[in-house]
């Protein structure tokens, strides 16, 4: 096992950061763009980078923490930031990932006070009995998911710009 909670926290840290400092000032081509029908562009990534903020992973962390396996998880809905039709910019979405970032890592920092409180068990709705320890690893997890799909998505628009080089770009070949 290789998850240590100052290691995570190291990520979940940075990745606001580093959305902020690639994402912020891009044109809309960029931040539009998407592997076709039914994909997510880069500000429906952030979108819901947030709404998993408010409604994912400290909410489930304090559920298992308080009821243990006696209660499944509430459900959380993947696409919800779907619905929701928004006209912030991506720096005002950003802002709201960073500031709600910082409040879940001071709040889990508050949470786990011991390694024992990572062996704690609850109830995923879909997975059944599922450990803190793997929640939080799955958060760190997701980050970095979401941060490489940003990057083939952005790499994407550019596929047939790139002519023959195509052969040599790996985040075209996958």
């Amino acid at each position: 096992m290789n998850f240590n909670l100052k290691e995570a926290i190291e990520v979940l840290e940075r990745t606001p950061q580093s959305l902020e400092l690639f994402a912020s000032g891009l044109s809309d081509g960029w931040l539009q763009c998407n592997e076709g029908e039914g994909t997510w562009n880069v500000a429906e990534v952030i979108d819901h980078l947030i709404e998993g903020e408010k409604h994912n992973w400290i909410p489930r962390l304090e559920f298992l923490l308080q009821e243990g396996e006696s209660k499944p998880f509430p459900p959380f809905d993947r696409y919800a930031h779907l619905n929701e039709s928004s006209e912030r910019s991506i720096e005002q979405k950003l802002l709201e990932l960073k500031t709600i970032r910082a409040r879940n890592i001071a709040k889990l920092k508050a949470l786990v006070e011991s390694e024992a409180h990572l062996e704690l068990t609850g109830s995923h709705p879909a997975f059944g009995t599922v450990k803190a320890r793997e929640l939080l690893s799955t958060w760190v997890v997701h980050d970095l998911t979401h941060m490489a799909q940003i990057v083939r998505v952005m790499a994407e628009r550019y596929r047939a710009d790139v002519g023959p080089w195509k052969q040599y770009l790996g985040l075209l070949n996958k």
